[in-house]
């Protein structure tokens, strides 16, 4: 077995033992967050040369799969911590990347970020040689408790977007204990405060900047692909606890004309059509990060081509998977019976958490980049989700 993943399953056996008392409490996992800090695995894409793994985009996210049959909030953050990583590599200069990556091997930094570019409330201001930034964020997921963050703002005198990374505990950045969802509980995904927050240049991201190349529209990609798989992984352990749960019904129901429930023909077919869609599920996500990967090895040679084919892959899975997820933990229910909705089993999580997650960006328009893709030939124009 690939290594990375080994060490990822075993912290998900890990993480499944607290899952559901930790889904009620919500907060920050602080135990299991420290974990995947000593656990090496958050240097999981920096390069052998530079002191990581020097892992694939498909090894790293079958990682985060793993973790997120046990936990979709870790799995989450988790596959943030390689996304943040990667916006450096994709938007930065190799002078930039270089030693944020060292240093987030040498000291388990772990990566947050209140980068959310449909909130436009941060703006960024110059103050001598200096900038400063203001204002709130959304949905930053994974900001409390974070050695490095990863902010966005809108330059009011142009109107775009700047990006830079800031070590997590600078002046002036507040992590509001907010985010109270129905799911993803332990994401951290409240509010971020940024008062006068002093950016050096050197900690901007302008070169390329933002979606600057063809390469560096690959970070949506990762994106898209790293929920993917938490969509994947907490079917996936959806599944694997419902089975155990049917068999210990004992008796099929009285009208089935059977005994046992394994017997129960309505019973096989809701299992048999629930393998099914998460069979197609891990085939198309699994076809899409090896999309993936061939575009990131190309680099600054990406052609709009090679980016257009992993993005139609990308979106594939998206529409793919969030089907495939939301029917799983959905219709599980349907096999396990009532007894299995009670709360100390706590089997609703896994709808809760994909229902949450599935809405980060409407699937519709992934199902519009592909068909229009499929009448035209038109590749997905970039942007921050597609």
């Amino acid at each position: 077995m690939n290594e990375p993943v080994a060490i990822a399953e075993s912290l998900a056996r890990d993480f499944a033992s607290s899952a559901v008392e930790r889904d009620r409490r919500g907060g920050t996992p602080k135990r299991e967050r420290d974990a995947l800090r000593a656990s090496g695995l958050l240097g999981l894409i920096v390069p052998t040369r530079l002191g990581g793994a020097g892992a694939s985009w498909s090894t790293a996210f079958l990682a985060v799969r793993a973790i997120a049959r046990a936990d979709g909030s870790l799995a989450h953050v988790f596959g943030f911590q390689h996304l943040l990583l990667a916006t450096v590599r994709l938007f930065g200069t190799p002078g930039q990347f270089e030693p944020l990556a060292r240093e987030t091997v040498e000291k388990r930094l772990f990566w947050g970020n209140a980068l959310n570019p449909l909130d436009d409330r941060v703006t960024i201001d110059r103050r001598g040689s200096d900038y400063v930034l203001h204002g709130r964020k959304s949905f930053s997921s994974g900001a409390r408790d974070a050695d490095v963050l990863v902010l966005s703002a809108q330059d009011p005198s142009t109107r775009k977007l700047v990006i830079a990374v800031v070590p997590g505990d600078r002046a002036g950045i507040q992590t509001l204990d907010d985010w109270d969802n129905m799911g993803q509980r332990q994401t951290d995904s409240g509010t971020v405060i940024l008062d006068d927050v002093r950016v050096s240049q050197n900690e901007l991201l302008t070169s390329p900047g933002p979606l600057g190349s063809t390469f560096a529209t690959l970070r949506p990609l990762i994106a898209q692909l790293s929920l993917v798989n938490v969509y994947v992984g907490i079917a996936e352990g959806a599944l694997q606890e419902a089975l155990p749960l049917t068999r210990g019904r004992g008796k099929a129901w009285f009208a089935s004309g059977v005994e046992k429930v394994e017997d129960d023909p309505f019973v096989l077919a809701t299992f048999g059509d629930l393998h099914c869609e998460l069979e197609a599920a891990r085939q198309v996500a699994q076809a899409a990060a090896q999309a993936l990967d061939t575009a990131w090895a190309t680099g600054d040679d990406l052609t709009p081509e090679g980016r257009g084919q992993a993005a139609i892959a990308v979106a594939t899975a998206k529409v793919v998977a969030t089907r495939a997820g939301l029917e799983v933990t959905n219709r599980l229910f349907e096999a396990t019976g009532a007894r299995a909705t009670t709360a100390r089993l706590g089997l609703d999580r896994f709808w809760r958490n994909l229902r949450t997650h599935t809405l980060h960006d409407p699937v519709d328009y992934k199902r519009r980049d592909i068909g229009r893709w499929a009448l035209t030939g038109a590749w997905p124009v970039p942007s921050f989700y597609s």
